[in-house]
């Protein structure tokens, strides 16, 4: 799985929504299975963590995902929507008809993306496909140097 720092990831609105429901590191650690030292580490930003623990700490909240991961609509990408539902590549790829591989060159814009692979990630991630092909679009035609 990704270790890389997740875009967009807003490491106060954990604090943030952790202490306006009275709850502590050590419980919001406790209740999701993580470490009270993970959640320092995320809480401070020095780390960030999986998409699929930060949507387990976001419904425990009672939030929606895109209030810690904050990238406005018309500038995510492929990999961005699915972080936005929780997914890891793994996890995301076992509802497509491509590999994980083939999904992980996608989220980069280093893979065409098919008709019938753009309404199967679209209907895994419950949006329209025009937002799915967006998303590409940006990934793929973003500058150099440039991290998805």
């Amino acid at each position: 799985m990704s270790r890389r720092i997740l875009r967009g990831f807003a490491p106060d609105q954990i604090a943030a929504h952790r202490v306006a429901r009275n709850m502590s590191r050590g419980e919001l650690a406790r209740l999701i299975g993580v470490t009270t030292g993970a959640v320092g580490m995320w809480e401070r930003g020095a780390t960030t963590p999986q998409v699929d623990t930060l949507k387990k700490a976001a419904d425990l909240l009672k939030v929606p995902m895109d209030e810690f991961i904050q990238i406005p609509p018309d500038e995510r990408f492929l990999g961005d929507l699915r972080a936005l539902r929780g997914l890891t590549q793994p996890q995301l790829a076992t509802f497509l008809p491509v590999s994980m591989t083939t999904l992980a060159q996608l989220e980069r814009g280093e893979a065409k993306l098919t008709d019938p692979v753009a309404s199967s990630i679209a209907k895994a991630l419950e949006l329209p496909v025009n937002t799915v092909v967006e998303a590409y679009e940006r990934v793929r035609s973003r500058p150099e140097n440039t991290r998805p």
